[in-house]
């Protein structure tokens, strides 16, 4: 076991889920996988791992912000053997290109985080999903008629940011939504050289202030989870 995972060797499987929401990562496990089973619930961190077509596979809350992501990323590579990552969250709009509940395929992420630049002693890591990972959810959307979008995310330390009209500079350079952990996780596969993908589903619009509900956000975003395991567990 882990400092933060209460799992045993072989119970992570080598591909997981992972929202922010460990209520999200509970109803997908009940939704989408058969015997799923909980391996965790330190800290109320919810993990489960079962199958999918057959497949094993493992789905793990994060908590918000790059820090919590890095505790559980970080333990699944070093800890568990995980070899693929797929983050499955929320993000907010930043553009009118989006709209509610439209499906976000990050091929980079951009951040106001101090985390790279403390660990790359000042200079600008640039972190970016694996390009397997990526045709094989975008080609996984277009099977299944969904429209996506793929592009930049903008992660941020803040929910509630101090100096917005910065975020929304952002734009101008092709950033399309705002989320919390998708530049640590990528950045940590990279470390680890492992594979990892964030898919977000628009919650709320930073533009038009539409927003859906606590309950919608954990419980209906299933395009993105069903992209995912398609993506994760492909042939």
């Amino acid at each position: 076991m882990s400092i933060h995972l209460a799992a045993s060797p072989g119970q992570i499987a080598p591909v997981v889920l992972m929202p922010g929401d460990p209520l999200r990562a509970k109803w997908i496990a009940e939704t989408f996988l058969e015997d799923a089973q909980c391996y965790n619930n330190v800290r109320g961190m919810l993990g489960y791992t079962g199958n999918w077509q057959g497949r094993p596979v493992s789905v793990q809350g994060s908590g918000m912000g790059q820090p919590s992501l890095s505790i559980y990323a970080n333990e699944l590579f070093s800890e568990y053997d995980v070899q693929s990552v797929v983050r499955v969250g929320s993000c907010g709009a930043l553009t009118d290109r989006l709209v509610l509940r439209d499906v976000v395929i990050a091929s980079g992420a951009c951040t106001d985080s101090s985390m790279n630049r403390i660990a790359f002693e000042g200079l600008d890591y640039a972190p970016v999903a694996d390009f397997g990972l990526l045709r094989a959810a975008v080609d996984a959307a277009e099977r299944r008629g969904t429209s996506v979008h793929v592009g930049l995310l903008f992660s941020s330390d803040s929910f509630y940011a101090a100096r917005p009209e910065l975020t929304a500079r952002m734009v101008d350079y092709g950033v399309l939504a705002i989320e919390m952990e998708a530049s640590a996780l990528y950045t940590l596969a990279a470390k680890y050289g492992r594979k990892a993908l964030a898919i977000c589903t628009v919650s709320d619009h930073i533009v038009t202030g539409e927003q859906t509900t606590a309950t919608e956000r954990e419980q209906t975003f299933s395009d993105m989870v069903e992209i995912a395991l398609s993506a994760a567990l492909r042939d």
